[in-house]
């Protein structure tokens, strides 16, 4: 599979988050306030989410993150999902707080990670960013490749959800995806993403992502394909012990 050159991927990358912070998905004005330090998970630890994605038509379901296992090869936690199209069990693997030896990052592909992703770069701060080339096997397509994964932390705000209103952290996080074929480029994914100390855990998810299809010269100008337009919010934690 063909691929850009990273300095290039790396510039795309930037500039598709200047066109996501102007837009309606970026988040607005933020104050300042102390970092954010990574938590310390206990088993049983527990989040429940509401999902929906899509334009005309939304797709609904309820998405619980358990924390099952920490042990010397890290933290296991279960994902479910459930509604009435969806039925989904998969397993993460996190090395530390943050940082993922096996999960997903866009839609349920569970990806094994050559080094572990680094989803969260704690601790957060405002300002701070990250930009990483993660070499991954997706056992979805059972195929190898390489994603650019680009973080910007924003500020605190107040984040009101289901489960309550939180002080969270925001951060901007662009990828492009490892799944350009011959007749359209790579996924490229904008999200903004609230993390709150209190629950230790993601609040809230704007997911938005898009590809564009190849002009073969026969058929007239690119398309732009809208793949991704979905929010995810906490509906409830309960903490272990």
């Amino acid at each position: 599979m063909a691929t850009l050159p990273r300095s290039v991927s790396a510039t795309f990358a930037v500039c598709a988050l200047a066109s996501l912070a102007g837009c309606a998905g970026g988040p607005g004005s933020a104050g300042s306030g102390p970092p954010a330090e990574a938590p310390a998970y206990r088993v049983g630890d527990r989040w429940v989410y509401h999902g929906d994605d899509g334009f005309r038509v939304k797709t609904e379901w309820d998405e619980t993150h358990e924390v099952t296992a920490i042990g010397p090869d890290g933290i296991t936690v279960r994902i479910t999902l459930k509604g009435p199209t969806t039925n989904v069990t998969r397993t993460e693997l996190w090395s530390a707080p943050g940082q993922v030896k096996v999960g997903a990052v866009y839609d349920n592909d569970t990806r094994r990670f050559a080094v572990p992703l680094q989803r969260y770069d704690f601790p957060l701060a405002a300002g701070k960013n990250w930009n990483q080339w993660a070499a991954n096997y997706n056992e979805a397509t059972k195929q190898s490749g390489s994603i650019n994964y680009w973080v910007r932390v924003g500020g605190w705000e107040k984040v009101a959800t289901p489960a309550g209103t939180f002080d969270a952290i925001s951060m901007q996080v662009v990828m492009r995806l490892d799944d350009e074929t011959f007749w359209r480029y790579a996924t490229t994914c904008n999200y903004v993403v609230w993390y709150a100390p209190a629950v230790r855990g993601v609040v809230r998810e704007e997911r938005r992502a898009q590809y564009v299809e190849k002009s073969n010269g026969t058929s007239g100008g690119a398309g732009t394909i809208r793949t991704q337009y979905g929010v995810l919010e906490l509906t409830s934690f309960t903490p272990g012990r």
